[in-house]
């Protein structure tokens, strides 16, 4: 369908046009109605269908103007760059529009979001921890907001963020709109669902789960980390097959290392961003890679979690992650806006349990490739792949076990330790010697005693 078979208005058309886009995806088509009529939505789709735009559009469109300095519609996602990324969509979408948009999150002082707060705004992006701190110093009020948006609701439960959006909705106006949207349904997700929404419609245009049908997967069977970072730079020595390739690390450290071998291997070329990275450096790596400044992007799961980033060729998964869901996270930072992708997971022996789980959970199995020639499998070892060594006989050290092990540690205590402390002893003697009077007033109780 046509956007402008939808309702909406010229301003919004315009804003769409100057964008280039003019068709809907059918998230975008089936949610616009039930999001525009007020009742609470819950919506799942596969990442890069465009989600955003399925909520974005139908509550500019059914907000009205008005110069309240309190926002009506709360926009709640998981990670700074999301907020970042969302605000700047509706920076877009708002060009002829007087919608005033503010982007909060942590990482940055405070103040400087009091201070927009305070100009008055129509909708803020943010993090729950930062919404929540700027409600409870009361610079923030929620008494207006009449929508609330929780976008990636999957990614932000799985990061520990319930209690601040269980506070959130304790201080939300009674009567609010509830619009939910995740690439997944995970129990905590429906938990959520059943204790804060009233008979939401349910929109679903895959099941969850579901890759998209344009990603190509693949896999190799590689021993281990070195070995697997060998193939990546014999692979990506090829720019013009690899022109933008983000890659996905499990944590810090194995993302810090791959970094170092192909910023090696490939000067310049690579940039790395996880939580231990200051925020301008995170944005700046991403607009780097964005506007094609890099071409290589390593990245841990929260910190690429939602990006909208065009053109992305490939995503090499270095390690199987853990969780099932993350990997359909991945793989769909590729392959958007109908585009076609092609998704890399390298797997040892040791992570084929989690590749399974993930097949069983897309109900698709993912193609196996054979281990190219002229990669060398390395002999090193990461501290994490290394056996645990084992001490095998040690005659000197006794185990608890043994009969004629020592005991713990234990004495009796002298005599002097064992007294106990009862407040002084020139306090008792003086409680002792002037006793309280039994009569108030009488001053004389003590003198008459203390003669007999």
């Amino acid at each position: 369908m046509l956007f402008k078979d939808l309702n909406l208005n010229k301003f919004l058309l315009n804003a769409l046009d100057d964008l280039g886009f003019n068709k809907s995806t059918p998230i975008q088509e089936q949610a616009f109605s039930p999001v525009m009529s007020g009742k609470d939505v819950v919506g799942i789709a596969q990442t890069g269908t465009g989600k955003t735009y399925a909520y974005l559009l139908p509550i500019l469109r059914s907000l009205t103007y008005s110069r309240q300095e309190n926002p009506r519609v709360i926009i709640l996602v998981p990670t700074r760059e999301l907020v970042v990324q969302v605000a700047g969509e509706l920076d877009k979408l708002t060009t002829y529009l007087d919608t005033r948009v503010a982007a909060v999150y942590g990482g940055v002082n405070i103040n400087r979001h009091k201070e927009l707060i305070v100009q008055g705004q129509d909708i803020i992006v943010a993090t729950p921890g930062r919404l929540f701190d700027l409600a409870v110093s009361r610079v923030l009020k929620l008494k207006s907001v009449q929508k609330i948006v929780i976008d990636e609701v999957d990614v932000m439960l799985d990061l520990g963020f319930r209690p601040q959006l269980m506070n959130i909705f304790d201080i939300l106006p009674p009567h609010r709109q509830h619009i939910m949207f995740s690439a997944t349904m995970t129990e905590d997700v429906d938990e959520l669902i059943n204790d804060f929404f009233s008979s939401p419609t349910h929109i679903s245009v895959a099941s969850s789960g579901t890759p998209l049908d344009n990603i190509a997967q693949k896999c190799l069977k590689i021993p281990n980390f070195y070995t697997k970072v060998n193939y990546i730079i014999q692979e990506l020595a090829s720019a013009k097959t690899y022109p933008k390739v983000l890659v996905f690390a499990r944590n810090k450290r194995m993302a810090d290392r791959l970094f170092l071998k192909l910023e090696e291997a490939f000067p310049g070329q690579s940039n790395v961003i996880h939580s231990n990275k200051t925020q301008n450096y995170r944005l700046n790596s991403i607009k780097e890679f964005t506007e094609g400044k890099i071409r290589i992007l390593i990245a841990t799961d929260v910190m690429a979690r939602g990006l909208d980033i065009d053109d992305i060729s490939h995503v090499i998964n270095v390690d199987v992650p853990l969780f099932p869901e993350n990997y359909l996270h991945r793989i769909g930072r590729t392959g958007r806006a109908q585009r076609k992708g092609t998704a890399l997971v390298l797997c040892t022996p040791q992570e084929e349990a989690n590749l399974e789980a993930i097949e069983e959970l897309m109900k698709q199995t993912v193609s196996v490739v054979d281990f190219p020639e002229g990669v060398e499998v390395s002999k090193e070892l990461t501290p994490e792949e290394r056996p645990e060594s084992k001490e095998i006989y040690n005659p000197l050290k006794r185990n608890q076990d043994d009969e004629d092990a020592p005991g713990p540690a234990f004495h009796e205590k002298s005599d002097k330790n064992k007294k106990v402390n009862l407040g002084g002893s020139y306090r008792r003697i003086i409680s002792a010697k002037y006793k309280k009077p039994k009569t108030r007033g009488d001053k004389n109780y003590n003198r008459r005693n203390n003669k007999k």
